[in-house]
């Protein structure tokens, strides 16, 4: 994407109803006004709130929202230029339960309060393989106990990836720290029993990826209380 390409979006996304993107300094000092009353003041309903992160085109986001619509639904990512394309479509079909929040996942427990999120969808994220980079890895400890402050008792976290590195490495760290792991396949496409939303919802990246011949795993896991 060129630069003049990006400009136009980041304008353009400053236009938009439904994304949000705050001050790093205001967040981080704890006066991010939307933290703990989403449903009430951004929403104007008091439906659940659901997260993708790292959502990239937003096409998780837009087509979750679509399916369910008692379910309010916020695709989170820094590149405000990918997330671009999931805002406008959401303006343009008038998905009221869509919005984008453009943010380093790792403030996501100064952006939302304690128990405010029901569910967390990560798809496709970088698996950040090596070593020195493991702190980037969104499935790790770190990441885990900010999901848990911000999720719900009973919240549920999805993680779909092609990466099989990144799914072994979660279900070996679920498995160590006693979370609970409702679900998990590690061929959505040959084995039976994947969740319906799972299957129909196919990223662009992920599109690729099963030309290429590249297995589809999923888990569905729940952190311990």
């Amino acid at each position: 994407m060129g630069s003049k390409n990006k400009l136009k979006r980041f304008r353009e996304n400053e236009t938009f109803a439904n994304v949000i993107q705050p001050n790093r300094e205001e967040v981080i000092a704890g006066n991010f006004p939307l933290k703990g009353v989403w449903a009430r003041d951004f929403f104007k309903n008091n439906h659940p709130i659901v997260l993708e992160l790292g959502c990239g085109r937003g096409e998780y986001t837009v087509n979750l929202a679509k399916e369910y619509p008692d379910k309010n639904f916020i695709g989170v990512d820094i590149k405000g230029a990918r997330f671009w394309r999931g805002a406008k479509t959401a303006l343009e079909e008038q998905i009221p339960n869509a919005a984008f929040l453009r943010t380093q996942i790792e403030l996501i427990d100064h952006l939302f309060a304690q128990g405010e999120v029901s569910e967390i969808w990560i798809t496709f994220p970088d698996p950040q393989i090596k070593y020195k980079r493991t702190k980037h890895r969104l499935t790790n400890q770190d990441f885990l106990a900010k999901y848990k402050h911000i999720l719900s008792p009973e919240g549920l976290i999805h993680l779909k990836t092609d990466s099989e590195y990144l799914h072994g490495y979660t279900l070996g760290l679920l498995h160590g720290m006693g979370h609970e792991i409702l679900y998990a396949n590690h061929h959505i496409y040959r084995n039976e029993g994947a969740p319906k939303e799972v299957l129909t919802i196919q990223t662009t990246y992920e599109k690729q990826y099963l030309a290429q011949g590249k297995p589809i795993t999923y888990i569905r896991f729940r952190l311990k209380k």
